[in-house]
């Protein structure tokens, strides 16, 4: 699945693997039930809600996104720890490279192990990597009920706010 990627991001969202929807699309977040794209427009980066297939778009408003794992599974659950380590190793390679402002990680499980960082909380991060700062969002998926969509959306304008973004 093909990273949205440019070098000097705003935000680079990351999300923790492609489901088995975006493998077959080559989209990412494209199962119909998952919450990032609406959250991302309710939040005000993006002037609009996007598809999924306009993922491209994201990069003009200084936004881009890939994943912590690149193999697609039916669920997030079905990747191990050791392939969380590594794929956090692979991300923060990526990042060294790519330096965006912010690394908005979606999903605080996923973030907890692929960083080694069992306390971590959604929201802002102390840890860096390199100049980027470190944001926990909370996982789009549909299955995460935790979170509504207008919560998401409030967590996602907080990241926006600090980053400047708007879209």
């Amino acid at each position: 699945m093909p990273d949205v990627v440019a070098d000097g991001l705003k935000v680079l969202f990351c999300g923790i693997n492609p489901g088995l929807m975006s493998a077959a699309t080559g989209h990412h977040f494209a199962r119909p039930g998952n919450r990032f794209w609406p959250a991302l427009h309710a939040s005000g980066f993006t002037p609009r809600r996007l598809e999924p297939a306009e993922e491209r778009e994201l990069l003009a408003y200084g936004l881009g996104i890939t994943n912590v794992v690149a193999r697609a599974t039916a669920r997030a659950d079905e990747i191990g720890e050791v392939e969380f380590r590594e794929g956090g190793a692979v991300l923060v390679e990526k990042v060294k490279l790519l330096r965006p402002g912010w690394l908005a990680v979606v999903g605080v499980t996923a973030y907890r192990v692929a960083f080694g960082d069992r306390r971590a909380r959604i929201g802002p991060q102390e840890r860096t990597i390199g100049d980027t700062r470190i944001w926990v969002l909370p996982n789009p998926s549909g299955l995460n009920a935790h979170w509504t969509l207008p919560k998401m959306a409030e967590e996602f304008a907080r990241l926006r706010e600090a980053a400047g973004a708007t879209g």
